[in-house]
Order: C-alpha cells, then structure tokens, then sequence
C-alpha cells in the first residue's frame, strides 16, 4: 500500500471525568486528520463518569458527525477496560489509542501512522520525551517502572505508559487487555509479534489543563504485582510446568542435602537430630518441594486444556504461501536411472569375460 492511500484507522479514546474536555479534544482530532487520505472514525468510551461526560461526548456528535463513535460502559471498569472495550468496537485496519486529557497531541497521528508504514512495524510506540508532569509525583516513577519493565520483559522502549500509539489492528486484536495492563501492551504485543516489529518514536505532550490526573504513587506497587503476571505469562504461559517445576527443584534439592546431612549425623555419628530445628526444616523443604511439582502438573494440564479450547496452538502464523504448498512438492520418481553400484560394475565385467 502506498503513502498516497492510507489505511482505516480508527482513533480509540477512553474517558473518565472528562467532561471539560471533550470539546477541545474532538476539535483537536479532528483538525489533525482533516488531510488523512484514508477512512476514520473516533471511538470515545465513556468509563462510567459522573460529571457528564456521556452528555458532553452526544452533544459533540451532534456536532461532528457520526464518525464520532460512543461507547458507554454500565459502571466505572478502569482505563484498561474502557480500553478494550474501544478496541472491540474498532473497523480500522489500524487502531490509535490515546488519551482524552489533552496531553497527548492529536497532530502527531499522521506522522506516526506515516512512520508505521515506512518502517513496517506492527506497533508504534509514543515516547514524551519532553514529558509536561510533575517531576517526582509522575516522571521519576515513571522512569524507573519503565527501566524495570524493559528490564524484566526484554522489550526495550523509554515510555511504556504514554497512551498514544498506533496499531495494526489484526496484531492488536490478538490480545486481550484485563486488570490494569494496558501500560503492558507492547509486552503483550510482542508475545504475538517479532520485537524487531515494535518501535517507538517521540511525541509532543502537553500539561493538562482541565480536570485532574487520575495516577499517583499508589499505582507503583500495582505496577510491579502487574509486572510479575505479565512475566510469568510472558516466559512461561504455555510451560507453566517449568516454573513450577524448577522452584520445586530447587526447594527440594536443598532439603535434600539437609536430610542427608542429618541422616549421617544421625547413623554415622550416632547423634540425636530429634530436637534439631534444621530437621523441620528439611521436611518443610520437602514438603513444599512436592507442592510445587504438583502444582507444575495442574498447571500444565490446564494449559494445555486452555489450547486446545482455543485452537490447539500457542503460536501465531503471520503468513503462508498457498502457492508453495500447493505445487512445492519435491517428486520422490526419481527422473533418471541411478548410477551403478562399483561392486555391480565389476560383476557384470566378470561376467562378459566368461
């Protein structure tokens, strides 16, 4: 596909206690795809707020048009929710998240639906560099939940939670948000998708001007439970066995070796260990060294009853060629007669001697 004819796209903005900018945030969007050569639509998804932001979103599609798609939900389910639940709403053949405060800029979607293109990535990740929040309330924790992430899941990006990114919507519709994952998604992008296939690129942020910010310290500690999931899930979703299993390993190695030990002390030196805290020790090692392989068990059923409830795989083909499978068979007539064998040679020249 060409520069020139640009993909769907449709532009997914979860909202909670937004009512004060709805109208300068769809006057944005739409300013900045006014010259997109392609179809596209704006999925608003309304969070549950109280302070009419459902009223202010209908009043604004009134107004825009009907490309200015609604979506209410029934309560307050948290950003990763109204999230997914825009995504599902989604037609585009590419899918943008951002954030409806204001602070992400709208103008850069062009630009960055451009360099997805050219670079052929699956996943364009945002990244504030020059990002307008408190220092220590929003940026230092920012940083170091990012540094972590990158260290723990491999996926190196600057600036997991900036909400502005752009998708390629059958990439992106192969996972499934829950909890608070949605500052995981290249994460869990790339449990679909070759790494290489994920960039990111800087974008323009903007300090908020309505409303107030619905993140604080709190959310670090949520970030590093969430964090955990996401890295046993990402290593281990379809072994989960292994986990288990080499914690259980080596839990019960190590009680072993007490065991062991207190044995000898026991029949060599001819000592009492009965009253040795170490020998309680050695059992609750043991013991708990069974719980985990049997836990790795059940794990492993399950996953494997998970897959085969799906689809029986727990990979993702991006593309095959029907035309090399339909005539790419190798014959297995060989098309010439094969060489003779030296020790037939030589008979049949015995032969014609006698």
């Amino acid at each position: 596909m060409t520069l020139a004819s640009r993909p769907s796209l449709s532009i997914v903005i979860p909202l909670y206690k937004e009512a004060l900018n709805i109208t300068a945030m769809l006057a944005m969007v739409s300013s900045a795809m006014e010259g997109y050569r392609g179809q596209w639509e704006v999925i608003c998804v309304d969070d549950g707020s109280p302070d009419g932001t459902a009223s202010a979103l209908h009043e604004a599609q009134t107004q825009y048009g009907k490309h200015v798609c609604i979506v209410e939900l029934q309560r307050n389910f948290g950003q990763t929710a109204a999230m997914q639940a825009g995504i599902d709403q989604a037609r585009g053949e590419l899918i943008v998240t951002m954030d409806g405060d204001l602070q992400n800029d709208a103008a850069d979607i062009p630009r960055m639906v451009d360099e997805l293109l050219e670079r052929d990535l699956d996943l364009l990740q945002g990244w504030r560099k020059d990002r307008q929040d408190a220092a220590l309330k929003r940026k230092l924790p920012s940083r170091l939940a990012n540094a972590l992430i990158a260290r723990i899941t491999g996926v190196q990006l600057h600036d997991y939670g900036c909400s502005l990114k752009v998708y390629r919507a059958h990439i992106l519709k192969q996972i499934r948000l829950y909890g608070e994952m949605h500052r995981f998604i290249p994460v869990w992008v790339a449990g679909v998708t070759a790494p290489h296939r994920i960039g990111e690129t800087v974008v323009r942020h903007h300090a908020r001007q309505f409303g107030q910010s619905k993140y604080g310290l709190s959310r670090t500690f949520r970030v590093i439970i969430d964090l955990l999931s996401v890295f046993f899930f990402l290593r281990f979703r379809a072994r989960p066995g292994h986990f288990f299993g080499s914690i259980g390993l080596a839990v019960g190695t190590l009680g072993g070796l007490m065991m062991t030990w207190l044995l000898m002390v026991k029949f060599v030196l001819g000592e009492d260990i009965g009253h040795r805290p170490l020998l309680i020790v050695a059992v609750l090692l043991i013991l708990m060294s069974l719980q985990f392989l049997t836990s790795g068990i059940l794990a492993e059923m399950l996953s494997r009853t998970f897959y085969q409830a799906a689809d029986g795989r727990h990979f993702v083909v991006r593309q095959t060629s029907t035309a090399q499978f339909a005539q790419g068979w190798q014959p297995n007539v060989p098309t010439s007669a094969p060489p003779s064998s030296p020790v037939a040679a030589q008979s049949r020249c015995a032969e014609e001697e006698s």
